[in-house]
């Protein structure tokens, strides 16, 4: 059952989602809402042409930092100072490259302006965070995300030069400041990295002790 949110700040069981995850339909993109949500295992994914959709997928693909895997060619990469790697310097503009970059076998992107404008203020006001890549002077790669407690919820990234993206991942998890990172949905990208499917209990326990 795909429950309709009213103006009431209140979200129904994750559990009750569908088998895609959809769990919900409406409200909006409020800070307060935005935070409950996270807090509960709960995300938004949708586009321009559909109504604010809301999704707590019954099996979740993380990244626990131990099991992150670092090729070998990576690691020279890092090794090689090719980058310089920023913390929260322009939020705005690492979230708008991942809107704007392509995607293969997307139509578009989810992170509508509406989107954007609300993690903005996420992270004016604390919530979400940036990594920035730099390659002489330029930022060519990065990912933005929500962290909840020691949960970081990843939310997208971008890279114009190759590696750029994954060096912002691998810079974010050696911070120690995450037991783990919430990739959402599965992807061959990071599955190559270390992420796996855990069930929505383990999830939700881990996101309840912090």
């Amino acid at each position: 059952m795909i429950f309709r949110l009213t103006e009431r700040l209140l979200f129904p069981n994750p559990e009750l989602a569908e088998p895609d995850g959809l769990l919900a339909v409406g409200g909006d993109l409020s800070t307060e809402r935005l935070m409950l949500a996270y807090q509960t295992g709960i995300f938004p994914w949708y586009s321009d042409d559909t109504p604010i959709l809301w999704y707590s997928p019954h099996e979740r693909f993380v990244l626990f930092p131990d099991e992150l895997n670092i090729s070998s060619s990576m690691k020279r990469v890092l090794n090689s100072n090719r980058f310089k790697v920023t913390f929260d310097k322009c939020f705005a503009d690492v979230i708008r490259a991942c809107a704007a970059v392509d995607r293969p076998g997307q139509d578009g992107t989810w992170i509508t302006d509406d989107m954007m404008n609300a993690y903005i203020l996420l992270h004016e006001q604390g919530y979400a965070h940036s990594v920035e890549v730099w390659q002489n002077g330029d930022l060519v790669g990065g990912m933005y995300g929500v962290a909840v407690g020691a949960i970081f919820c990843g939310e997208s990234m971008f890279s114009k030069v190759s590696n750029a993206s994954k060096t912002a991942l691998i810079s974010l998890i050696k911070t120690g400041k995450y037991k783990l990172l919430d990739c959402q949905v599965h992807t061959d990208h990071m599955e190559s990295m270390g992420a796996r499917m855990i069930s929505k209990k383990e999830y939700m326990a881990m996101l309840q002790n912090g």
